[in-house]
């Protein structure tokens, strides 16, 4: 089945959940407005549903194939990436100095949602170019922006990411990339990296390589690393792709799913070495990658999401059509579509309201990242930064978790056609998969969490999101909307779990027993993410009953009504047995390592 964008839903996230309107009121989207953005939206929506989405099932069953060194896309990619940033969607979040769009990080999260759920593997080339885009405008030289910024924000090359090696996964510190300075300004990079997505393709005339690497003087670990931009050509004096560097994409992968996207094996000084330069100070390349990671941690997050959305469509136009049993009331002799079935309708609304929980999630960091970059004030930005800090982990880990989750009761709903990959809801599976594990594990992402993003400024900034969340339920309370049901107090009860296990996780760090933190960080993460979820479709259905109080009777008030009540009472009430794990459950793990012997 095709793709349609739910820019409806999409619009009343931003306005509702993400907080739009008191952001324009506080100046921090200058004179943007909702419909400005609708009318953006609906554009993406038009062509990631008619250009995109016909490439997804092309991309899984093609997939790109490596020749010789060089890679060929799928059928109808070349052609449709073209013209996608003919239209100016990669340009849309980049500052006009550089030739981009300038807007919001927000607008930019539901486009990215559209391109990713249309076809993710496409998507995955402009979301790396876009970290390189903000790691070179955060810490590229003059003469390095002036080089690459313009060609990389308008699309005509892409950028890539080079940490990982074969004996350096996540632990960076074991990275063995050397550079060697030239002494003209210029560094010789040699080594291997692996799991590069788009390394090498034939969508652009240069890829622009953001590689790791160690300087002969390096201290150990990860304080003796450095970033180097290292360009497939090295650009002539006109700016256009000039002599070949030494550099080469050895072969491609054979993967689980993102058949279309290819997963290079990249080797640097085949010919003595590749020429790059540094990026940002010397032995300093994680402040400057993690610049890159942090903007791909929410593009992944915004994976998950999308995926969860498009297996969701999916699977509701099979519950449609499928026949099968005969529900209540139906009549004798007659199969019913499965629709009718209420457990058909528990996994429809799992997930939806999973879905629609990490895009709220998802559009908060977006609109708290552009608080951090837009607000006037210096205060005001900084508390924007922390609450996208905050929130990045989250987003992260907990919709990349829906999007796999999602994914799967998708194919279930289709039964066994679920599991022939012409159905299409196996590659939703196989492509969602990879979402919890690349940049950076949702293991490290609930760690990153627990010990440091909680601890910030003393723990204020996690205390504000609770603080958020208990007023949000006084609002519902307060709302005495029969609509809402118990979701005020399931959302109290959410705060106050979440309220606990932080004071637990802040006092065991405080203390000699941090192992006692990282056993317990996946379900805290689990944790936070239901209850921030509950808040903002909270949010969103507090909006909806005002609307309809007011005379307005579009269908979808009813239904955000709904999907909040739904999670409220079927998904929220694991907050408080997650509490429970994280305040006693860590024994049962340190204690037992015994079991875990080979």
């Amino acid at each position: 089945m095709t793709y349609a964008a739910p820019v409806n839903d999409m619009v009343e996230t931003i306005r509702s959940a993400a907080g739009f309107e008191q952001a324009v009121a506080d100046g921090i989207y200058g004179d943007l407005s909702l419909d400005l953005v609708t009318s953006v939206l609906e554009e993406a929506g038009r062509f990631a549903s008619e250009r995109i989405a016909p490439l997804n099932r092309i991309g899984d069953e093609i997939g790109s194939r490596w020749s010789d060194g060089a890679v060929t896309t799928p059928p109808g990619w070349k052609e449709t990436y073209r013209d996608w940033t003919a239209a100016g969607w990669n340009a849309l979040p980049a500052p006009e100095q550089w030739g981009g769009q300038g807007l919001p990080a927000v607008v930019q999260a539901a486009c990215a949602e559209m391109w990713n759920a249309s076809a993710m593997s496409f998507a995955l080339a402009p979301l790396l170019s876009a970290g390189a885009v903000e790691a070179l405008i955060a810490h590229g030289s003059e003469e390095l922006k002036q080089t690459y910024l313009a060609k990389l924000v308008a699309g005509e090359w892409t950028g890539t990411m080079n940490l990982t090696e074969p004996q350096a996964g996540s632990d960076l510190a074991a990275l063995r990339t050397k550079a060697v300075p030239n002494g003209d300004g210029s560094y010789r990079i040699t080594g291997q990296k692996i799991f590069i997505t788009y390394g090498e393709h034939d969508m652009t005339d240069n890829i622009v390589h953001l590689v790791l690497a160690r300087l002969p003087d390096a201290p150990a670990g990860t304080r003796g690393i450095s970033l180097f931009l290292v360009p497939k050509f090295i650009p002539d004096a006109n700016g256009n792709p000039g002599r070949r560097n030494d550099v080469r994409c050895a072969s491609i992968e054979h993967k689980l799913g993102i058949h279309g996207s290819p997963t290079c094996v990249m080797v640097y000084g085949d010919e003595g070495g590749a020429t790059g330069w540094l990026i940002g100070e010397e032995n300093r390349g994680l402040n400057c990658m993690f610049t890159m990671m942090n903007a791909a941690r929410l593009a992944v997050g915004l994976q998950g999401v999308a995926i969860a959305d498009r297996a969701w469509q999916q699977a509701l136009a099979y519950a449609h059509e499928r026949r099968q049993g005969r529900a209540s009331g139906a009549p004798a002799g007659e199969m019913s579509p499965i629709i009718q079935h209420p457990n058909i309708q528990r996994k429809l609304l799992t997930m939806k309201a999973l879905a629609a929980a990490a895009r709220a999630i998802c559009y908060r960091t977006a609109a708290a990242l552009d608080r951090a970059h837009l607000a006037a004030d210096p205060a005001e930005r900084a508390r924007g930064a922390a609450h996208a800090s905050l929130l990045t982990p989250v987003a992260k880990a907990w919709s990349t978790d829906i999007g796999v989750e999602a994914a799967s009761i998708g194919v279930q709903i289709h039964g066994g056609m679920g599991f022939i990959e012409e159905t299409g809801a196996a590659q939703h599976l196989r492509d969602a998969r990879i979402a919890p594990i690349y940049e950076g594990t949702n293991g490290i992402q609930a760690i990153d969490l627990v010990t440091r993003k909680l601890p910030m400024n003393g723990g204020a900034v996690v205390q504000a999101a609770i603080a958020a969340m208990r007023q949000t339920a006084t609002k519902a309370a307060n709302a005495q909307a029969d609509a809402l049901g118990d979701a005020a107090a399931r959302l109290r009860d959410a705060a106050e779990s979440l309220d606990r296990a932080t004071a637990f996780l802040l006092q065991q760090q405080a203390g000699a027993t941090p192992d006692v933190a990282l056993a317990v960080a996946a379900p805290y993460l689990r944790l936070f993410g239901i209850a921030e979820g509950l808040d903002a479709l909270v949010n969103i259905a507090l909006a909806a009953v005002k609307a309809v109080e007011a005379g307005d009777a579009n269908p979808a008030h009813a239904s955000r009504i709904h999907i909040a009540r739904f999670f409220a009472g079927n998904i929220a009430p694991e907050a408080p047995a997650l509490a429970d794990i994280v305040l006693r459950g860590a024994d049962a793990v340190l204690d037992a390592r015994d079991a875990l012997v080979a």
